[in-house]
């Protein structure tokens, strides 16, 4: 080997598909990251896009070679693209990145620092947010609330310790390949089941607000229910293949809609059934249910708006109703999808659609 050639020594990868008015301004500002440039690469492994954004990743990629490689990803979706690319990398570190965060300069050199110097086997920021329209603007308002998520510390801007997940996350090559890389059978939560399986192995994984970037999230409701139906549905699918929940949080949201169908349908039937004392038991516990819903989620709304805006103080409600109630019903339906067979071989298009 050529001693002047520096080795590298981080790659990040990247998996898009149809991406054409994102995967430029996405390029240029993670080029422009403040690590040493003859120290990492970025391997882009795009799902057979057909809205040009091959071609502009061809364009990138011949004015960035060797540093910038793009592959193909013929699977499509995330994990399969996350794949491809670390089975191509050549540096001891991997960091993910994706085309919908804006990331800080030092993002890359953070990444590692707060690696090494916790011995964690994956280390990542928390979820910030940024937003262009007032939508956006209450969807990641609400999105930081622990009443939108349980309180998940990967919500929380300032928490820093030890997490059960992070979104994209920093690994020792190596170490990552001895976990098995992504599950490729899942279409979402393929970052939560991979850490899931770190903490089952006894790893760690931490979280620093020192590794800085910047999601946006869903700009319509109807964008933000599809997004989190699927977050419901595919939850089922680690829980089968593990047989736990990474946290009794996941639970909550599907428990709440399977009450509010059963405790209906048992009013009713006791109604039908001329037992008084049954309907009203039924019917009481539902009010008590859904008042207590109400009253929490108008609390948390007058919190959010307190903080975040009071001008987003009537939309919070519904907001909040719908990261619940389609988690919920997507977790339902994945129940009832996913053990009513022995091995899963495969998804109906409305679940399994390649979606950001």
């Amino acid at each position: 080997m050529n001693a002047s050639v520096t080795p590298i020594r981080v790659t990040a990868v990247s998996p898009c598909r149809n991406e054409r008015g994102h995967i430029g301004p996405f390029l240029e500002s993670l080029l422009s990251q403040d690590y040493p440039a003859d120290q990492w690469e970025l391997i882009v492994a795009d799902g057979m896009s057909d809205d040009g954004t091959r071609e502009i990743l061809r364009e990138m990629e011949s004015r960035y070679a060797p540093r910038l490689r793009v592959i193909d990803n013929p699977g499509r979706i995330v994990s399969t693209g996350l794949n491809a690319a670390i089975r191509q990398a050549r540096g001891h570190y991997l960091v993910r990145m994706d085309c919908h965060t804006e990331y800080a300069p030092d993002f890359i050199r953070r990444s590692i620092e707060v690696l090494e110097q916790t011995g964690a086997d994956n280390a990542g920021g928390p979820a910030r947010t940024r937003a262009r329209t007032y939508m956006q603007r209450a969807i990641a308002a609400a999105y930081h609330s622990p009443f939108s998520c349980g309180g998940a510390s990967f919500h929380n801007d300032d928490f820093e310790g030890y997490s059960d997940t992070v979104p994209y996350g920093c690994w020792k090559t190596g170490r990552l390949k001895e976990l098995g890389l992504f599950d490729e059978s899942l279409v979402r939560n393929q970052d939560d089941e991979l850490n899931l399986r770190i903490t089952r192995a006894g790893g760690k994984i931490w979280q620093s607000p020192k590794i800085r970037s910047w999601y946006y999230p869903r700009p319509q409701l109807g964008a933000l229910f599809r997004q989190y139906f699927q977050y419901g549905f595919w939850k089922v699918a680690v829980i089968r293949k593990h047989r736990i929940p990474a946290s009794w949080r996941h639970l909550v949201p599907g428990a709440f809609a399977a009450a509010n169908v059963l405790l209906p349908a048992a009013a009713v039937i006791s109604w039908m059934g001329g037992w008084p004392a049954a309907e009203m038991a039924f019917g009481g516990t539902l009010l008590i249910m859904d008042g207590c819903y109400l009253a929490v989620s108008l609390l948390a709304s007058l919190t959010t708006a307190r903080r975040s805006g009071w001008n987003l103080l009537p939309v919070l409600p519904l907001i909040f109703a719908i990261y619940h109630v389609s988690y919920g019903i997507g977790f339902l339906t994945g129940l009832f999808y996913w053990f009513r067979r022995s091995k899963a071989t495969g998804v109906e298009d409305a679940f399994a659609g390649l979606t950001r």
